[in-house]
């Protein structure tokens, strides 16, 4: 591999002299800014070896860096040996920013290369305020994979299909009548979206052509009179092309979304930052860009009625296969062999006997013992571990159901531990209730919440590096914003109909790692004098591990939390479940006091 990757940089090194470019900067995304892309924009991936998600290599003409969060530190620094490209740890002290070690490492005048199709408008300009002062130029260049990369997978051609109002709530002529709605209200001619999610949620259609998120490839431009979708053709079945129609949405091929632009020419456009710079590059030639988030983000993130009662459906079924799951994998480890590979098999196969279940809603992560440390560890042959009936495995898992998307996190001790575990256990769980607990005032974001599930930690000089928590897309991305809960500043306050994550962790090299997380729900609470308040609804239904607990660290009401939780849990799932399975769900919920620890 290692010698492919050499050969790859040899090949953009060469385009890069020819076009005289100091550096090529690669990100990890696609011309609709996704978090996760079809194969055809993996270059990132393609050019370093690197297989995490997230990440930006930078390549000059004699050094290679590759940037990535905390998630994927470890993963990186394995897979990134002997290959030439140094990684650098985001957010640590001593790491450089890409606009820092490009001033550091290049001179005056030198050009920096980037395909503008899959870089936004906001990390462009953010780069070029950053580097100006240097006199380094920024260059859209033509897409050098196209003339590099033997064999590169085609762009996804998946038929779309329609997502039934039954589970969607609202109509794609209603959605496009809020847009327009908004399009008056900012005085604007149209808005271009080019977010995967954005569009299915609007069109209430869903698509194959992205890994575990059903999103499809195209552009959708609504005007105050027309919308029209950019799409290959092969993606448009009959059945599409009537329901469109209906819908009043016209259909134009996927590249021609350039000349559709300039023909709008002298129009006020709004384009969010997360465009790609290219388009914004042919559309600001001829008209008014106004840029601004997109509405659709927001009217996604706040759920409807129908589409909140899916999520508490889909996570009921989610929750019996999970339940089933953890009485096999109880019974199993120590007597028959189990891999982590396995259990990623197993949850599959129950998952998949439950209705309305059309997929996984990311790759499972399960992680036994030193694994659980690496964030986003994935098993691989080379990598599958056997469970032995000690330590932990941390599984983070969810599934695609068409009327919601569940997204789940449980570490399970799989027998003997440590004191030092069950104490990093205990205050995993004393800072998920301390988040679940809250009551909070309408404006709250998520970075006023975020210490609620790190103090215990920080108490005793641990920290973690990812989020606490995401948004979680109704039968559409895993990840959902705008709103989080992070340490860093995320201005979007949570608001009722909001599903959000609640997982923090602990992760020890090399050791093991320890995540809790439930998806919940934000609701109304209460209004006093001072105002609405609102609290979370877990909509997760699956029993915590409680033999990693101790007991004495946890208060009085942190215990009925979890004792309300675990008696929910029961009630909720025990009718559905066989005579033994009940069984062992009645033990796993049983009140703390009552349990053997």
């Amino acid at each position: 591999m290692k010698e492919n990757i050499s050969r790859r940089l040899y090949a953009l090194r060469t385009f890069m002299s020819d076009r005289k470019l100091a550096a090529f900067i690669i990100p990890s995304t696609d011309p609709h800014c996704g978090e996760y892309v079809p194969e055809h924009w993996e270059t990132r991936k393609w050019i370093t070896g690197f297989t995490g998600s997230a990440g930006t290599a930078v390549i000059t003409l004699d050094k290679a860096g590759l940037w990535t969060d905390s998630r994927y530190f470890l993963q990186a620094a394995e897979q990134l040996k002997e290959s030439g490209i140094t990684l650098f740890k985001e957010k640590q002290p001593d790491t450089p920013s890409i606009a820092e070690w490009l001033r550091l490492t290049l001179k005056k005048g030198d050009r920096i290369g980037i395909d503008g199709t899959v870089n936004s408008i906001a990390k462009v300009e953010e780069l070029q305020q950053c580097i100006q002062s240097n006199g380094l130029q920024i260059i859209a260049s033509d897409d050098p994979f196209s003339l590099i990369w033997e064999d590169r997978p085609v762009i996804p051609r998946n038929p779309v299909f329609i997502h039934s109002l039954q589970y969607a709530g609202v109509s794609c002529t209603e959605k496009i009548k809020q847009i327009r709605l908004f399009l008056r209200k900012e005085a604007a001619d149209s808005i271009l979206l080019s977010a995967l999610d954005e569009i299915a949620w609007t069109l209430n259609l869903r698509g194959n052509d992205v890994h575990c998120n059903p999103v499809f490839i195209s552009y959708l431009l609504i005007t105050g009179t027309n919308s029209t979708l950019f799409i290959y053709k092969e993606k448009i079945t009959p059945e599409i092309r009537d329901y469109l129609a209906a819908c009043n949405v016209e259909i134009a091929p996927y590249d021609s979304i350039n000349d559709a632009l300039l023909r709008h020419s002298g129009e006020r456009i709004i384009m969010p930052p997360s465009t790609n710079y290219a388009l914004y590059l042919t559309a600001s030639s001829a008209s008014h860009i106004k840029r601004m988030q997109s509405p659709v983000a927001l009217m996604k993130a706040i759920k409807n009625k129908t589409e909140i009662n899916g999520f508490r459906q889909a996570m009921k079924r989610d929750g019996i296969a999970m339940v089933k799951f953890l009485k096999w994998l109880k019974e199993s480890v120590g007597k028959t062999a189990v891999t982590e590979m396995g259990i990623d098999r197993k949850l599959l196969e129950l998952r998949s006997k439950q209705p309305l279940f059309r997929g996984i809603s990311f790759d499972t992560i399960a992680g036994y013992g030193a694994h659980g440390a690496i964030v986003h560890y994935e098993a691989t042959p080379e990598t599958d571990a056997a469970l032995a009936d000690s330590g932990f495995l941390l599984l983070d898992s969810g599934a695609q159901y068409e009327d919601g998307t569940t997204d789940i996190t449980r570490t399970i001790a799989l027998g003997k531990l440590t004191q030092e575990q069950k104490r990093d256990y205990t205050l995993v769980l004393k800072g998920f209730i301390a988040l679940s607990r809250i009551e909070f005032p309408h404006g709250t974001c998520g970075t006023q919440l975020d210490v609620l599930a790190r103090q215990y930690m920080w108490a005793e000089g641990i920290n973690y590096g990812h989020g606490t928590g995401h948004g979680v897309g109704h039968f559409l991305n895993v990840h959902e914003g705008p709103h989080q809960i992070r340490m860093n500043y995320m201005e979007t306050p949570l608001l009722p109909g909001m599903t959000v994550t609640n997982e923090p962790g602990i992760y020890k090299d090399s050791r093991y790692g320890i995540r809790t997380e439930n998806t919940m729900l934000v609701v109304f609470s209460r209004k006093t004098e001072f105002g609405q308040f609102y609290r979370f609804e877990p909509l997760t239904i699956c029993p915590i591990d409680k033999t990693a607990v101790i007991p004495e660290m946890l208060s009085a009401e942190e215990i009925v939390w979890l004792d309300t939780y675990h008696s929910n849990v029961y009630e909720q799932l025990a009718p559905f479940l066989s005579p033994d399975e009940q069984e062992w769900l009645r033990h796993a919920t049983l009140p703390l006091s009552d349990s053997n620890n």
